[in-house]
């Protein structure tokens, strides 16, 4: 787990209901009050007792029974073998009370979340969906949450994340000699292990046994589009357009991976490539048009990356102007676009509620990560050239387009601070890991009766 990406949770995707909406949001509804096995002869109240006690707080069997529910759809969606309920059950109650221990820690030291933090976590939440919050609260409550709940759960998840920032400031520090240090030890393994590699390609297939017309024919595609890549056009587009590879639909990226998982004769092929050159070869299933992404020994970053040249129109949400009315307008807009009875950067001049505005919405050219998710997922799938339907996201209402793709070099320094950032998280996660196993040795924690 990444500390500083622990915030992001609080955006993610509605699965297929709200209670998996809070699952994904790392949210988790109030218990209910603790009923004595003794207390009633129903099943249901038997069914609630105290599991545990963290510190006089109680943990009851229906919050751990919640929990269990959870973390085995977690698992489920992770494609990972599921445990034995004893295990998960034990999983389930661990977290509980982990989570326990660090929301106590938050409050006996003054850490506070105000209602507008709150706010701004229950519109992102709300946003990320593609919901408003009257539509978000009928979820809560078609779930059998209620808005107070919700709420509390959120403020709990602010409180942890600024604990964990606060406990972890000082330990990611970063020192140049430990960078130089890894590299040195990177160059040590180079010899030994195969570099990863990423290559894209758009096949032209051929059958079998191919006439001289048949593959004078396939020569000729594959010239042209070794001219359009090489003029600058985006080749994720080119294979979309002309690869007979069921792996055009995603630009006929094959993935970073060993050189020794590839084809020898796409691995003999790019050898004496520069990243972003280009290469033809032969094999049994036709012509294959080779792109070489990326090649980077163990444990490097990208020695390049492959950036967008992109604007977009910002309307911001107010009280006088809705999402729905916002999404309206730039509904009108891209239709004016299209119909060639509007200029996108003259509408983002006039209209958009960004600094770029002034620069027709153009954004620079950006590296992968630059933009919030749902930002950058739009942006990439699109083709240079093409506008994207309204996108919603956390600061209100976009129309995107895509001008440009090329594939940028990474510089030794920026090699250097994407190495001192990988470091750092490994810091970060195993200070984390030590903290929290710290807090909870410390905790006093009475186990009651075993989950049921």
């Amino acid at each position: 787990m990444m500390i500083r990406r622990i915030l992001s949770l609080l955006a993610g995707s509605l699965v297929s209901s709200t209670a998996l909406l809070v699952h994904a949001q790392g949210l988790r509804p109030a218990g209910p009050a603790v009923v004595s096995p003794q207390a009633g002869t129903s099943t249901q109240q038997a069914a609630d007792y105290i599991v545990a006690v963290v510190n006089s707080e109680p943990i009851t069997n229906h919050q751990v029974r919640q929990e269990t529910q959870r973390l085995a759809r977690q698992i489920a969606q992770a494609q990972q073998p599921l445990p034995d309920s004893r295990t998960l059950s034990a999983q389930a109650l661990e977290r509980l009370i982990n989570e326990r221990v660090q929301l106590q820690s938050a409050r006996e030291t003054g850490i506070k979340v105000d209602d507008a933090a709150v706010d701004e976590a229950e519109q992102n939440v709300a946003r990320q969906n593609q919901l408003d919050l009257a539509e978000l609260h009928k979820r809560l409550v078609a779930d059998g949450l209620d808005r107070r709940q919700f709420r509390n759960n959120l403020r709990d998840q602010l409180i942890l994340v600024r604990l964990r920032d606060r406990e972890m400031n000082q330990k990611g520090r970063v020192t140049d000699l430990e960078i130089d240090q890894y590299l040195r030890e990177l160059q040590k393994m180079q010899g030994a292990l195969a570099p990863d590699v990423h290559i894209a390609h758009v096949l032209l297939a051929l059958p079998d046994e191919p006439t001289a017309a048949q593959l004078a024919e396939a020569q000729a595609k594959a010239q042209r589009v070794v001219e359009r890549a090489r003029a600058g056009e985006d080749f994720s587009a080119l294979a979309r357009e002309m690869s007979s590879a069921p792996d055009a639909v995603n630009g006929g990226q094959l993935g970073m991976r060993p050189a020794d998982r590839y084809p020898t004769l796409f691995v003999d092929a790019t050898r004496d490539l520069a990243v972003g050159g280009i290469a033809v070869v032969r094999s049994g299933a036709g012509l294959h048009v080779l792109k070489l992404l990326d090649r980077r020994a163990k444990g490097m970053p990208a020695s390049a990356v492959e950036q967008t040249l992109a604007s977009h129109i910002l309307l911001r949400l107010t009280p006088q102007l809705g999402e729905a009315a916002a999404i309206g307008k730039l509904r009108e807009f891209r239709t004016r676009i299209l119909a060639g009875q509007a200029d996108f950067a003259t509408l983002a001049r006039e209209n958009s509620l960004d600094g770029s505005a002034a620069q027709g919405g153009e954004l620079g050219w950006a590296s992968p990560g630059q933009f919030v998710p749902e930002f950058e997922e739009t942006m990439s799938g699109l083709a240079p050239g093409q506008i994207s339907e309204p996108l919603v996201s956390r600061f209100g209402v976009h129309l995107i387009t895509v001008k440009q793709r090329r594939t940028t070099q990474v510089s030794q320094r920026e090699q250097r601070e994407a190495v001192r950032g990988m470091l750092r998280e490994k810091k970060l996660d195993e200070a984390f890991v030590n903290w929290a196993q710290d807090l909870r040795a410390r905790a006093y924690v009475e186990m009651r009766e075993p989950p049921g």
